[in-house]
């Protein structure tokens, strides 16, 4: 196998990892003193360094190719997910204040406090496994293809070397050696990304011509309802559903915003990150469609989808920036493995550990995080072999289908919990174990859909992004019929965990973190991502 890179490719990839070493080294220097400065970096964090952060957790490499991918064979309709932009400023007006509210280092520890112990237990057990089977063996499985492409070594060896790199800064700094090597991940990724864009509209002759050659139906957002890929209806309303869970519920997002010093820097870091998550249509999507319409001049050539953005940067790139681009690709895949890592272990340690025994020492404490860590890190690696026999292209579809089952008990617990004072705990628990075993039966259905029919075959084979509307709706009514149908909960014991039982304090000190900048540029991004929505018609 042949790297792509030559010697100025590598003096700039050895550069970005020099300087990547150089935070990390920083950030352990610096001591975690307690399990607040391990898990949220001592909710010290600046709005610049959370809203990186939220990007770079998000993008992962399996992210980067997929999405470069879609590009160059569907078009735009998978933008709708990259427009979810605007949930991440739900995620900072509406959950937010909610969240410092309950003093929470998790989202299963928030459930505990706004409905009782058992949602918690079902959140952080769902949670641990989610995250292992998913969210770890996909990023690291796609990390070693694009490792093993770029650097032209054996796909065991870019797999097994990125998750020992990442997750030693990860088990040693803690938070802080995630948050911070991230800021530095975002600035690498988009640079190179914009760069490919840039030369790659040169290359096809502009945008008008980009038009022209790769055709309508590739610059249109807006597939009909009976589109058995992208119809507009799941991808406008079930993808909402299932950005509020990714965005405002997730862990793996919401534990940057939590890492900040109060609601005011944490809501200015979900901005700025919003307005960040535009930028994938412009430097991944719009990418894809570029190498179509080069393929179509015969510029270059790329024999499945997941070829797309190396094929790009070989044929695009000159000489030195190929290297800042294998830095952003594997930036992209450490920074969501580093995320996932940290994610895992704050939950094992809070949410699972400390509540088996609540009088563990903080030092303890410390100590059971980085074994947990060190334990998923080797999770992550045994898997590896299984996630070979299964593909990257398969398992990628795949996991966007269960995010879609998975995501609306979730989603309808949180919102209806912060909506309305009036849930209750026996609510919450029926709606999240009702949705799991209607997520459990449509993956049944899946699997065994040519021996179905009638209703059963209609189940099985209803889009995903629908699924994820029908099952959000039986889940809310399934919340308030359980919720009136039994006592309301101690309001008391849930203050300010709800609008209907915020104080007049809590009233004013809400108030007070309003400032009206953030207003503008809220807005701002709701105006742009309707313009977004706008232009890709046809």
């Amino acid at each position: 196998m042949e790297s792509i890179l030559e010697t100025a490719d590598w003096w700039v990839l050895g550069a970005y990892l020099a300087a990547l070493i150089g935070v990390a080294i920083w950030v352990v220097l610096q001591k975690n003193k307690n399990t607040e400065d391990y898990f949220l970096a001592g909710r010290n964090v600046g709005w610049f360094v959370i809203g990186a952060s939220i990007f770079a957790s998000n993008i992962g490499s399996e992210h980067v190719v997929g999405l470069a991918g879609t590009g160059a064979e569907s078009g735009m309709p998978m933008a709708h997910y990259e427009l979810h932009a605007w949930i991440v400023l739900l995620l900072g007006w509406l959950f937010l204040p909610f969240y410092f509210r309950s003093k929470a280092f998790t989202m299963p520890e928030f459930l505990e406090k706004r409905f009782d112990s058992r949602s918690r237990w079902f959140l952080s057990v769902f949670s641990l496994v989610g995250y292992v089977i998913t969210k770890v063996s996909v990023t690291i499985y796609a990390g070693g293809i694009v490792v093993s492409e770029l650097l032209g070594i054996p796909f065991w060896y870019g797999a097994i070397g990125i998750v020992v790199f990442t997750g030693a800064y990860t088990i040693i700094g803690g938070m802080k050696a995630v948050i911070y090597t991230e800021t530095l991940q975002t600035i690498i990724l988009i640079a190179g990304s914009l760069v490919i864009t840039y030369l790659g509209l040169q290359e096809v002759g502009g945008w008008q011509e980009l038009r022209s050659v790769a055709g309508s139906e590739h610059f249109n957002m807006w597939r009909p309802i009976s589109d058995p890929d992208f119809p507009w209806t799941g991808m406008l309303i079930g993808g909402t559903i299932v950005g509020i869970w990714y965005w405002c519920t997730d862990q793996y997002i919401v534990q940057r915003t939590l890492a900040a010093n109060n609601i005011k820097i944490g809501r200015r870091g979900a901005i700025f990150g919003a307005y960040l998550k535009l930028l994938p249509i412009f430097i991944f999507l719009i990418p894809g469609i570029i190498a179509y319409a080069l393929s179509q001049q015969g510029v270059l050539s790329y024999e499945k989808s997941d070829q797309v953005f190396p094929v790009l940067v070989k044929t695009l790139l000159p000489v030195g920036l190929k290297g800042l681009v294998a830095g952003g690709l594997m930036a992209a895949l450490m920074s969501s493995l580093a995320s996932v890592f940290n994610s895992c272990s704050t939950i094992f340690t809070i949410d699972i550990y400390k509540k088996l025994k609540p009088f563990t020492e903080e030092r303890k404490l410390l100590r059971i995080g980085k074994i947990a860590t060190s334990i998923v890190v080797i999770l992550g690696i045994i898997w590896i072999p299984i996630m070979n026999k299964i593909g990257s292209g398969v398992l990628y579809q795949y996991l966007q289908s269960v995010q879609s089952y998975i995501a609306p008990p979730i989603t309808a617990v949180f919102l209806l919990g912060i909506i309305w004072k009036r849930v209750n705990s026996k609510a919450a628990i029926v709606t999240l174990f009702a949705g799991l075993v209607m997520a459990a039966l449509r993956i049944l259905a899946e699997i065994y859909e040519a021996e179905l029919t009638g209703p059963l075959l209609a189940f099985a084979t209803i889009n995903f992004a629908h699924m994820a509307i029908f099952m959000f709706l039986f889940s809310v009514v399934l919340c308030i019929a359980v919720s009136l149908a039994t006592n309301p909960p101690d309001y008391a014991a849930i203050s300010g965990l709800s609008f209907g039982t915020l104080t007049t304090e809590d009233r004013k000190h809400n108030k007070d973190s309003v400032a009206i900048i953030d207003i503008v540029l809220s807005i701002l991004l709701i105006v742009v991502v309707v313009l977004i929505l706008a232009y890709f018609v046809g």
